[in-house]
C-alpha cells in the first residue's frame, strides 16, 4: 500500500526562523553560537528522519500498512512522532537520533549521554523516555477513538557509523536497514483492524495531524527586537533593503524585482519578532506607510484580531506555505 506522509516537518519552521534570524542579526551578536548550535542540532534530526523514511520508502512490506513521517497529535498532551508504521495489527512508533561521537543510554536517571570525538561531554533527555511517552499518548489517542490494538517502539540511530557504548536496558536501539526485519519480527495476531477502520484510522491521522508553531526566535532565545534588522529581504541575494517601487520591490544590490518580496519577510517577522503585527510594526519593519502597509496586510490571508484601534494581524502556519 501507499506511503502516506503528514504534512511539512514540523523542524522546519523553526529552522526557517533560526535561519532568518541569524541572516538580520549582526556577526558578533552574542546569540549567534546559541542559535547556531540549535541550527545544527535541527539540521541533524531531519537529516536522520530522511534517511529513515528513505529506508522505509524502498521496502515493500508483505503486509497492508501506511507510514506517516513527522506526525504531531494531541490526547492528554501535544505530542511528536517520528515515524508512525500502521498495519492492521499493530502500530510501530520509531524515534530517530543522528548524533555523532559514542553514546551511553542511562536507566537511572535516564538519560542521554553524547561522547564528541573532540572530547566534548554533552547531556540530553533519554530517546527511550520520548518513545515511552509517545507510545503512551497515541495510545490514549487510539483509546479516545476506540481503537486497541498493540504498539511497539524502537530508537533508531541514523547511521551505523553511531557508537553505542551503553545499550538501553529494555528499549531495541536499530540502524535503518534493520527497521523492516524488526517490523516484520513482529506478531501478528487476531483478526485486527477491518479494511474499513483501517483506511478510517489513516484518514483519522491526516486530518488530526497539527502543524507545530514554534515561539518566535526573539522569545525562545531572549533576543532583543531590536538586535533585528528590519527591511524586505531580496529572495535572489539576500540582501535586506529592497526599496518599494511602484507595484513592486526593487533590489539595489543584484537588480532584481519581485512584487512579492514583503511576503517572505512577513513570514520572517512571525518566526523571528512575533507572533502577531501591528500596521505600525509592519511599516517600520518594511519600511512603508500606512497606507501601503494596510494594503499589504489585508492582501496576504492573515488572520485579524481586535478593533480599529489595537487591531493586529496573525499568520496561520498550518496552511503550507
Amino acid at each position: 500500500m501507499k506511503n502516506i506522509n503528514s504534512k511539512e516537518c514540523s523542524d522546519s519552521l523553526t529552522l526557517k526562523g533560526l535561519i532568518a534570524a541569524k541572516s538580520r542579526m549582526s556577526a558578533n551578536h552574542p546569540s549567534l553560537a546559541a542559535l547556531s548550535s540549535k541550527q545544527s542540532g535541527i539540521e541533524a534530526g531531519i537529516g536522520g528522519e530522511q534517511r529513515v523514511a528513505e529506508v522505509l520508502g524502498r521496502y515493500k512490506f508483505p503486509f497492508r500498512n501506511n507510514i506517516f513521517h513527522d506526525l504531531s497529535l494531541s490526547s492528554d498532551s501535544y505530542f511528536q512522532i517520528d515515524h508512525l508504521l500502521k498495519t492492521p495489527h499493530y502500530g510501530v512508533i520509531l524515534e530517530t537520533k543522528n548524533m555523532a561521537g559514542s553514546l551511553e543510554f542511562r536507566d537511572n536517571p535516564p538519560q542521554l549521554i553524547q561522547k564528541r570525538e573532540d572530547g566534548q561531554i554533552k547531556y540530553y533527555e533519554s530517546p527511550v523516555i520520548q518513545l515511552e511517552r509517545n507510545i503512551e499518548l497515541f495510545s490514549a489517542w487510539l483509546s479516545e477513538r476506540n481503537i486497541d490494538f498493540p504498539l511497539y517502539g524502537a530508537v533508531v540511530l541514523a547511521y551505523p557509523k553511531q557508537h553505542v557504548e551503553i545499550p538501553p536496558a529494555d528499549t531495541k536501539i536499530l540502524f535503518p536497514n534493520l527497521v523492516p526485519p524488526f517490523v516484520k519480527s513482529l506478531p501478528r495476531e487476531g483478526k485486527g483492524l477491518d479494511t474499513s477502520t483501517f483506511n478510517w484510522l489513516s484518514a483519522e491521522l491526516i486530518r488530526s495531524h497539527q502543524t507545530y508553531i514554534p515561539k518566535p526566535v526573539c522569545e525562545s532565545y531572549q533576543v532583543p527586537v531590536t538586535a533585528i534588522k528590519p527591511g524586505v529581504k531580496c529572495v535572489s541575494c539576500g540582501n535586506i533593503g529592497m526599496n518599494k517601487i511602484p507595484r513592486s520591490w526593487h533590489c539595489p544590490v543584484c537588480k532584481v524585482t519581485n512584487h512579492l518580496a514583503h511576503e517572505q519577510t512577513l513570514v520572517e517577522w512571525f518566526l523571528v519578532v512575533k507572533r502577531t503585527i501591528t500596521n505600525r510594526e509592519c511599516r517600520e519593519f518594511l519600511g512603508v506607510d500606512i497606507h501601503t502597509a494596510k494594503r499589504i496586510l489585508l492582501s496576504m490571508d492573515l488572520i485579524t484580531c481586535g478593533t480599529f484601534r489595537d487591531r493586529s494581524y496573525r499568520m496561520d502556519f498550518s496552511k503550507k506555505r
